[in-house]
C-alpha cells in the first residue's frame, strides 16, 4: 500500500548507522521560528489582555451597556443581561480571559530546533 501523493515520504534511517540511545526523535514538522513564536506570543498576549478588558468592563459601562440600541430592540434581553449576577458572570469571562493572557506570557518557552 503506498502513502496519499499528498503526504511526503521519509525513508528510514539506514540501519548500518548507530543509534544514539540518549536522542529522541521528534515527530512532525520542525518547530517555527523563534521570531514567529515570539511575534505570536505578542499578538495572543496583546488579543486576550484587549478583549479580557473589554468583557470585563463592558457590563458596567452605563452608557455601553444599558443605552445600548441594539439590547433595546429585545426588552426581555435587555432586562435579562441588566441584571447583576449576569453582568458579574460575563465580567468574570472577562478576568478569566486576562488571566489566560497573563498565564501564556508568563509561562512562554522557546521551542528551538
Amino acid at each position: 500500500m503506498s502513502a496519499p501523493s499528498h503526504l511526503p515520504v521519509t525513508a528510514p534511517p539506514p540501519a548500518h548507522l548507530p543509534r544514539d540511545p540518549g536522542s529522541v526523535e521528534t515527530i512532525g514538522p520542525p518547530p517555527a521560528p523563534v521570531w514567529l513564536q515570539r511575534l505570536s506570543l505578542a499578538v495572543l498576549v496583546i488579543f486576550c489582555l484587549y478583549l479580557g478588558l473589554l468583557i470585563a468592563v463592558l457590563p458596567w459601562w452605563k452608557e455601553m451597556w444599558d443605552r445600548n440600541g441594539l439590547l433595546l430592540q429585545y426588552p426581555t434581553l435587555h432586562s435579562f443581561l441588566t441584571r447583576g449576577p449576569v453582568r458579574g458572570l460575563i465580567s468574570g469571562i472577562g478576568v478569566l480571559d486576562l488571566w489566560i493572557g497573563f498565564s501564556e506570557l508568563i509561562h512562554y518557552r522557546d521551542y528551538r530546533n
